[in-house]
């Protein structure tokens, strides 16, 4: 572990999580091999060597069929998704309780919810404005059935909710309707960790809650015997990176009794009838797994949990924990020679109920915003993997950048009809220098300290470099070809 001492001296809990650096050596030799620093955590995790050779040999050691038979292979086939779904319950703590409903991803388990929750005129969907746009998608079955839409303020600059509102709010849902509150369990935008107490708050009040999760199990435990949300939506492949195309949808057994599905299909019937124009849908979680399962995929699933167990989510936990306190403090000391700071941070300057998301923009010494397009493109010719944009979740980055309606419809009339994304941003930055996107990088099970170091000797060597200076992209829609402009 080649950590200097001071950062140690500061963080003497890093040591405790030396198993880290051994598993990256072994799982993840891949990032030091090709010198890649990987950023992106809350994009998708990394997958280890191990999760993939297993998941290899499973297939290469069965026949594997379709479920939807009696076949051997297919009653085999069955056998594994069962029991990676019994897994899944096990893992958080849900058996007996809730029932596991296996999806494309957290998109996919969101939509579930939106298009089978049995809004009506008189009920109320109520949203954090900090929400991924699959959550805030939602409104718009809501609003198709008559119901009302209300966001949850947040407040500046920490990007948390305002639990003054959210009690007021909370307040107005009546008990004979069906009244639905959506809020992420921590931030994809800022890393803050939502209260989950305001699970049983509104719960008390006569709500339905849905807990976006994918951002928040990574790196921490869902204990469902703790928390009791009545739906939550996670994706698998941010958990340990493989498999992608598997999500999952844990719903609390008397919660699945009010969705009511919109349709059916392949797989979620046990009788259908062209002549007689009617069908009985699956009991259960069948009667929401759409057409076949990515059945050959479900079976990872179980690999991964059983890795993240094997390593830790607590050795994990505390190891980005430290890696974002120390990076937090070591950005928020930079300045250019005349004294002007180089970063603004969006959210919690400290650790106090937040994960290991950091977004924030650069500033050259006239106090211009970097064009955070031409950060990323920098930061790929230095084999760094970051991310930038408003990253699906438009709430948080609107109130991050005090940006409010007249600033939107605004930008959206100087732009027309055709969104351009780079005609937006500059119409925001007309708007007293307003940003439409940021920088986001984010630690996970194999990070570093040289990784997040390294991220910082990046920033640091833009020190009194002026935006003209570092230049901006543009993006060419007709050939989908990325232009850099100025120097």
């Amino acid at each position: 572990m080649n950590v200097p001492s001071q950062f140690l001296t500061l963080h003497p809990a890093y040591l405790a999580t030396g198993a880290l650096d051994e598993l990256r050596a072994a799982q993840f030799g891949r990032l030091d091999a090709q010198d890649q620093v990987y950023l992106d955590y809350t994009g998708g995790g990394l997958h280890a060597a191990s999760q993939v050779q297993a998941h290899a040999q499973l297939l290469s050691d069965h026949v594997l069929g379709n479920p939807h038979s009696v076949s051997p292979s297919s009653m085999e086939m069955t056998r594994r998704v069962e029991q990676a779904r019994a897994a899944v319950l096990e893992y958080f703590h849900g058996t007996g309780e809730y029932t596991a409903i296996f999806t494309l991803n957290a998109s996919g388990a969101l939509k579930l919810v939106g298009e089978s929750y049995p809004f009506a005129p008189g009920g109320q969907f109520l949203l954090t404005a900090d929400n991924h746009n699959s959550v805030n998608g939602i409104r718009e079955f809501a609003e198709a059935k008559g119901a009302t839409v209300t966001y949850a303020p947040m407040t500046r600059p920490e990007l948390r909710i305002d639990q003054v509102a959210m009690d007021t709010l909370l307040a107005t849902g009546g008990p004979t309707q069906a009244n639905l509150l959506a809020f992420p369990a921590q931030s994809n935008f800022s890393g803050v960790k939502h209260p989950l107490e305001l699970v049983a708050q509104a719960q008390a009040k006569g709500w339905h809650v849905l807990l976006d999760a994918a951002a928040f199990v990574p790196t921490n435990l869902l204990d469902l015997r703790v928390v009791r949300p009545d739906f939550v939506a996670l994706s698998f492949y941010k958990m340990f990176g493989y498999p992608t195309g598997v999500g999952c949808l844990l719903v609390r057994k008397p919660a699945l009794s009010v969705l009511r599905r919109p349709w059916f299909g392949g797989g979620t019937v046990n009788f259908a009838t062209v002549q007689g124009r009617m069908h009985v849908l699956s009991q259960g979680e069948a009667a929401f797994e759409d057409g076949t399962l990515n059945y050959l995929g479900i079976p990872a699933v179980e690999i991964g949990l059983r890795h993240l167990q094997a390593v830790g989510i607590e050795t994990i936990q505390t190891r980005v924990y430290c890696l974002t306190e120390w990076l937090i403090t070591e950005l928020l000391a930079l300045q250019h020679s005349n004294g002007r700071p180089m970063v603004r941070l969006y959210g919690p300057a400290n650790m106090h109920m937040r994960g290991g998301t950091v977004t924030l923009n650069l500033y050259d010494p006239n106090g211009h915003l970097v064009d955070y397009r031409r950060v990323e493109e920098l930061a790929g010719e230095a084999h760094i993997s970051l991310r930038t944009g408003c990253f699906c979740n438009p709430g948080a980055g609107e109130t991050a950048e005090d940006l409010n309606e007249d600033d939107m419809r605004a930008g959206i009339a100087q732009v027309g009809s055709e969104i351009n994304l780079l005609r937006f941003s500059q119409a925001m930055q007309a708007r007293g220098g307003k940003s439409a996107g940021a920088i986001r990088v984010s630690t996970g099970i194999a990070s570093n300290f040289a990784d997040v170091e390294r991220f910082l000797h990046f920033v640091v060597g833009l020190r009194d470099q002026t935006a003209l200076t570092i230049g901006s992209v543009s993006f060419d829609i007709e050939s989908c070809r990325v232009v850099r402009d100025g120097g």
